[in-house]
């Protein structure tokens, strides 16, 4: 599983540059878009709290900066032990750019993932095509 360790070290390279000096919870995230390619990110706190970014929408937006706009899987990682999942504004930014079976990791410092999907995570997810209802 060459590809999910991939994504896991990624997703501890991006977590060691978070800046998280007021939740002291750093999370990394790496994602692999439908060219292949890996993108990471991690989470950025602010004084102001909202104005946070967490690993996850960081990753995305380098992917989007690239010219991407297709998730095939993610790994999420958080300090350990025990995994964390996307937050819910991330599940939902998640749904955004990927099917509903994309995979979405879940890991721990231990580099264990639990593997679940994009419609597990986020059932009946309100994304592109239901505007196309309208």
């Amino acid at each position: 599983m060459a590809g999910l360790d991939e994504l896991f070290e990624r997703a501890k390279a991006a977590r060691a540059q978070a800046y998280a000096p007021y939740s002291r919870f750093p999370v990394g995230a790496a994602l692999r878009s439908a060219s292949g390619a890996v993108f990471s990110g991690c989470n950025v706190e602010n004084a102001a709290y909202p104005l946070g970014v967490c690993a996850e929408t960081s990753a995305i937006s380098a992917m989007v900066a690239a010219g991407e706009t297709r998730i095939m899987e993610i790994l999420v990682l958080g300090p350990g032990p025990g995994r964390i999942a996307p937050c819910g504004a991330c599940r939902q930014r998640i749904a955004e750019f990927a099917p509903s079976e994309a995979l979405i990791h879940l890991a721990d410092e231990t580099g264990a993932a639990e593997t679940t999907s994009v419609s597990e995570l986020l059932p009946r997810a309100f994304g592109p095509a239901s505007l196309a209802r309208g």
